[in-house]
């Protein structure tokens, strides 16, 4: 038995949540993972895995050699990043994730394009809206947007975005004037589930709270957008969102003056003593290039 083959299967069955997905995820056939984990028990003489037809959990001892296996796995493939980098080769496994719009506007063509550069990379990019954990979920780097709480992680800033009120040229024509936050109130309004019905505003260097009604609610930037450039009503978004459709005049933004203050965008991951090369290679490349292309939220478009 390969220990070190059947302990990285070992962890991928459980990373998966199943052994068919381990299989799928690994080009392994589930028949040959099976042997792999029972002849890991058999050498450890512990049950790893409590496995049913529907159901897998960790035993007590499973959950203690997952936890030795992640680490001893992760320091050989440190030590493997740090010696076949020698040779200007990129290597290994890049895990990063991202909220869904940024990512799909921003990160994901970075992505592409550092991937073409380096054969022998592999990238998982996962967008999400929520926050992600990075030590929880082994990743290696996130993009976080907002003030981010102390902690032991380094965050590199690439840029700023702030919360814009917007609506089409076609609504404002036919609408009610538009000169304060109150007026929202003879307005129609488009909502982002997430953000709920009260929109902050700043007045006075005072955060200051507006409910809404809204028209229509949506659980997607894109269909919120879309909504907003067709006449619908007055919505919120994060200035990056927008920025094509403001730059191009099917939004326009409005109530400019009350506008909260930005938000950093920052690209967030653990102590550079502790990056693997990858890892330290794709933070100094991807840095400079969002900071060309994230717009600037005080270009008032």
């Amino acid at each position: 038995m390969d220990r070190l083959k059947a302990m990285a299967n070992f962890v991928r069955i459980v990373d998966n949540g199943s052994l068919s997905a381990a299989a799928e995820a690994t080009g392994q056939s589930v028949a040959s993972l099976v042997r792999s984990l029972a002849a890991l028990e058999r050498h450890l003489g512990v049950r790893l895995l409590n496995r049913s037809t529907r159901s897998m959990g960790l035993t007590d001892e499973g959950n203690e050699y997952l936890a030795w296996s992640r680490r001893l796995l992760a320091e050989m493939d440190e030590m493997e990043q740090r010696l076949g980098t020698q040779d200007g080769c990129i290597r290994g496994l890049l895990r990063l994730t991202a909220p869904v719009e940024f990512g799909q506007r921003y990160l994901a063509p970075l992505v592409n394009e550092f991937l073409q550069a380096h054969s022998e990379l592999r990238i998982e990019l996962l967008l999400n809206d929520h926050l992600v954990p990075l030590v929880d979920e082994r990743l290696d780097l996130a993009l976080r947007i907002g003030h981010l709480p102390d902690s032991t992680l380094v965050a590199r800033q690439i840029g700023a975005t702030r919360l814009v009120a917007c609506a089409s040229p076609d609504y404002l024509e036919s609408a009610a004037p538009l000169d304060h936050p109150k007026a929202l109130q003879h307005h129609s309004c488009i909502a982002i589930a997430s953000q709920g019905n009260q929109w902050y505003f700043r007045e006075n260097d005072k955060q200051q709270a507006q409910i809404i009604t809204p028209r229509l609610t949506c659980n997607q930037i894109r269909a919120a957008s879309q909504a907003c450039a067709q006449g619908v009503g007055v919505a919120r978004f994060m200035h990056y969102q927008v920025a094509d459709e403001l730059a191009d005049g099917r939004l326009m933004r409005v109530l400019t003056a009350f506008e909260p203050a930005d938000l950093p965008i920052q690209l967030v991951y653990p102590h550079s003593l502790q990056l693997a090369p990858r890892v330290r290679a794709f933070v100094e490349w991807a840095c400079s290039r969002l900071e060309q292309v994230v717009p600037d939220p005080r270009n008032q478009q």
